[in-house]
């Protein structure tokens, strides 16, 4: 299968793991932080992180748009489908992330919300136009990727004339959450962060282009390696980073060649330019306040913004405490780090946003890599 066979050889794999084996030096400690929740999801599937020299550490980062989501906007979504009576339309993991008060999506659903599962905002668009007498809000979040799509769909609502559908919008920005790890206390000031690198993340590369990216080069001395979702994009790019590293340089180098460029999609940052703007601030999980991480709809667009049109107000909410996913988003912490982790949290019961999606840095290690940690115990019969 073109594309996807050639970036899962088996072959090729012992070839990069062996020139990462012969070009890592001993004596050097390497810390590499993949953004992208694809990326966590794609090294604990594969066993990347047991290919890699000892020295060389990859860090999970907040890339998976469920995961940072904080719990205030989820209330907000609750509240309009329990109190205000609109029809709520979302991503299916969204659906399960905890909310206050022991809710959830799905859990308000059972309460009587009407709480739909969507694959896109299409798809809400689509029943706002089958229900006229109802309100339809579509609970959009995500980074750069799903941002064009709800662009399209305010547009299209715009030119039909609806006047029954409105976007929560929970759209964040990568590039200004790199910038806040890097201004974070761990990575400046505590160093209990070390990052050497960033893996670049691949499908908000393909929007964006590669060029967003060269202020942490220039700014920080940091290298970042655009990769693709395959075993082999990964390790490719972790090698790139080492010799990055090794040779004293931090450049933008892109891996994932075959869909990305320096410049993006520059028709899908158009559209989104048309219907979106930064907002000052909006908070992550895990990260707090980021400023100008995230966007809110244009004036020329705001019958279609709900928190305008339900004169929704935003209140943060603390995360349970005994969940420590704030901490592994940061990188300061691993999932078996948490107290809760695979025994009161499972991805059955989630506790923390980080179990929910299957690119939470939690999930994809209760899927894939709790075992590993746990000594095996030989007996031998007498």
């Amino acid at each position: 299968m073109k594309y996807i066979d050639e970036f899962r050889d088996g072959a090729i794999a012992k070839k990069i793991q062996a020139r990462l084996h012969a070009e890592a030096q001993p004596a050097r400690q390497y810390s590499f932080m993949e953004f992208c929740g694809g990326h966590t999801h794609a090294i604990s599937r594969y066993g990347i992180g047991e290919l890699l020299p000892h020295n060389v550490r990859m860090i999970h980062g907040p890339g998976c748009p469920v995961c940072v989501l904080p719990i205030g906007r989820i209330d907000l979504a609750i509240q309009l489908a329990l109190e205000r009576g609109a029809i709520v339309c979302t991503y299916g993991d969204t659906m399960r992330v905890p909310a206050s008060g022991g809710l959830s999506l799905v859990r308000a659903k059972a309460r009587g919300g009407d709480i739909r599962m969507v694959y896109s905002g299409a798809d809400a668009l689509e029943i706002a136009r089958r229900e006229p007498g109802r309100e339809v809000v579509f609970f959009a979040i995500g980074f750069e990727t799903t941002t064009p799509p709800t662009a399209l769909t305010i547009r299209t609502a715009q030119q039909e004339g609806l006047k029954n559908f409105s976007v929560l919008c929970c759209h964040v920005l990568t590039p200004s959450a790199i910038t806040h790890i890097l201004e974070s206390p761990e990575v400046r000031q505590f160093g209990t962060v070390p990052i050497d690198g960033f893996v670049g993340p691949a499908h908000v590369s393909i929007v964006i282009g590669s060029a967003p990216y060269e202020h942490f080069a220039e700014e920080y001395r940091k290298p970042v390696v655009i990769a693709g979702f395959e075993p082999l994009d990964v390790m490719q790019a972790v090698l790139m980073l080492v010799r990055q590293v090794n040779e004293g340089r931090a450049e933008v180098e892109n891996e994932f060649t075959r869909a990305v460029n320096r410049d993006g999609n520059l028709h899908a940052q158009a559209l989104v330019s048309q219907v979106f703007e930064l907002r000052n601030s909006f908070e992550w999980r895990g990260l707090g306040e980021v400023p100008y991480s995230a966007l809110k709809i244009r004036p020329a667009f705001a019958e279609f913004d709900a928190e305008r049109r339900f004169g929704l107000g935003y209140q943060p909410v603390p995360d349970n405490k005994a969940c420590e996913c704030g901490a592994i988003l940061r990188g300061v912490k691993k999932p078996t780090d948490c107290k809760i982790f695979g025994t009161v949290c499972t991805p059955e019961n989630p506790v923390g946003s980080c179990m929910v999606s299957s690119e939470g840095a939690c999930a994809a290690h209760y899927s894939y890599g709790r075992f590993k940690d746990i000594a095996v115990k030989v007996e031998v019969a007498a």
